[in-house]
């Protein structure tokens, strides 16, 4: 794909910048697995195969609002973004793209998902994407990541939608068993980030961002790293005493817990520096691994019948 030149005043850096830039802005590995989740709050909506229109268009919908809600998070996040390792050379934050640019694109992705979702599916799915759009672009990244070191349990409503997203996209209503869904990604999130802001405390501190290692220290990010860990077990466990999973997938989330909360024993001994980034990978394998073991005990539990 050709790049594109903006020629800028000598003064000023100049910027190239193409689909990659752009592309960039969407966090597609994390919308990835927000897809995911999606889908299988999708198919444990229907005893069968849910709808293929509703599928692909809910998909779509979905996913597209979510990358614009990254972008937006890219575009109110780029001077924090600029003076941490982690992120300085996202493409908002590294001045390869302009910022109007960025905010085009976010507000056209945004807008695009919302109406698919509106036009293809159904108007709760819209509504309830929308909400989360502005949850997460706005409510957690522009006011709650730089106001209370609790930033991560509040914006996580946000981050937990897409099983509920999915479940709305099938049926056309909210019930209890996506709420619980979400409550599992909710759940995850804090130990799932926070080991991440332990690896990265120097760079959330040198930015300014109340993340809990920063304000709490590391010691105490450890222990609700592990009181947290122990909460996402209990909520995985939730499905089976509901009746909604049967034993296929209880021995698989067993297992998945037993391996979950040996990282995060291994954070909460404070022994080895590599833990807590290793459990940060660890955990969204052990997420997919939860919401695929309830994929498919759901279909076993329909062949059996």
């Amino acid at each position: 794909m050709r790049n594109i030149t903006i020629m800028l005043p000598a003064s000023v850096p100049s910027m190239v910048w193409g689909w990659r830039e752009l592309l960039g802005l969407c966090k597609l590995k994390v919308v990835a697995v927000m897809l995911v989740c999606a889908a299988v709050g999708m198919a444990l909506a229907t005893p069968g195969v849910p709808p293929l229109t509703n599928v692909i268009f809910g998909l779509a919908g979905i996913g597209l609002a979510s990358c614009g809600a990254a972008a937006f998070n890219h575009v109110i996040d780029r001077h924090l973004d600029a003076v941490m390792t982690r992120t300085s050379r996202r493409p908002v934050a590294s001045k390869r793209l302009p910022v109007p640019v960025a905010i085009g694109w976010a507000v056209v992705l945004s807008a695009l998902g919302v109406a698919i979702l509106a036009w293809q599916v159904n108007s709760l799915t819209a509504l309830l994407t929308f909400a989360s759009l502005i949850g997460y672009a706005l409510i957690y990244t522009a006011f709650l990541k730089r106001a209370t070191p609790q930033n991560i349990v509040i914006g996580g409503v946000a981050g937990a939608a897409p099983p509920l997203l999915g479940w709305v996209a099938i049926t056309g209503y909210v019930s209890p068993e996506p709420l619980l869904l979400m409550l599992i990604i909710f759940a995850w999130t804090p130990p799932h980030f926070w080991a991440l802001a332990i690896h990265k405390c120097d760079d959330y501190a040198r930015a300014g961002i109340p993340m809990l290692p920063v304000t709490h220290g590391i010691p105490f990010t450890r222990l609700q790293i592990w009181l947290y860990g122990w909460l996402t077990v209990v909520t995985t466990l939730l499905p089976v005493v509901i009746g909604m999973s049967g034993m296929l997938y209880l021995v698989i989330v067993l297992a998945l817990n037993a391996r979950f909360m040996f990282w995060n024993w291994r954070i909460w001994r404070g022994q080895d520096s590599t833990a807590p980034i290793s459990a940060f990978w660890f955990s969204i394998r052990y997420l997919l691994g939860v919401f695929s073991a309830l994929l498919l005990d759901h279909y076993s539990m329909g062949i059996a019948w």
